[in-house]
């Protein structure tokens, strides 16, 4: 944890964030049949980072909804979508804003203040959404900016894998699996660039290992 870093207990969710999710359930639920499995290695108290592959826009949603109402997600959404009224939609669902293909100090710097204060931050470390059935050396190398956040502000990253959001054509099905905090107490001491490198790539081999067969 950083220095007079003070963790608080989990924020709850905003009326609206709760009302798109009470309109949601029954669609992911029973339409598109979402499946979740280790919500258990979640967290019980305090904030922390979220990490997950990322295949469509509509990932957010079961990544979400099975660990609601005990936690609001909160993410990062691109700068440029932030015109009147959708910004306050935005605001309201969770996000916050940062400018894409830069390096955002001030959005991590935000999601380091908002994770310390008890929010939970979902990221997806490839930024752009991944084609399924790509050779692994095409695809994008996965930023560190989830690692960073997480070590900097001293709480758990968490890997999840999410599977079906590439197929809602057919209805699913949708499946979420959380996995165990990656260990980071033996990278406190390291360079914060190599730290925060190690970490990813040990991040990275979790989320492909949930997604195996999901």
């Amino acid at each position: 944890m950083g220095a007079g870093a003070e963790i608080l207990g989990r924020v709850k969710p905003s009326p609206f964030y709760s009302l798109a999710a009470v309109l949601s359930w029954p669609v992911l639920r029973w339409l598109y049949r979402l499946r979740d499995q280790g919500t258990e290695n979640l967290p019980s108290e305090g904030g922390y980072v979220l990490a997950a592959n990322h295949t469509s826009n509509f990932d957010p949603w079961p990544l979400g909804l099975p660990i609601w109402p005990e936690n609001f997600l909160r993410f990062m959404a691109k700068s440029e979508l932030y015109w009147w009224p959708l910004s306050w939609l935005i605001d309201a669902g969770g996000g916050f804003p940062v400018r894409r293909g830069e390096r955002d100090v001030e959005a991590i710097n935000k999601a380091v203040d908002l994770v310390r204060a008890g929010h939970v931050v979902a990221m997806f470390p490839h930024g752009t959404r991944q084609r399924k059935g790509l050779v692994k050396k095409y695809q994008p190398k996965a930023h560190t900016g989830a690692a960073r956040i997480a070590l900097t502000a001293g709480v758990p990253l968490v890997p999840a894998a999410i599977a079906g959001t590439d197929r809602l054509r057919k209805l699913g099905p949708l499946r979420v699996r959380y996995g165990e905090p990656i260990p980071l107490d033996d990278l406190k001491d390291e360079d914060p660039s190599l730290a925060a490198r190690e970490a990813t790539d040990r991040l990275m081999a979790e989320i492909e290992r949930l997604g195996a067969n999901l």
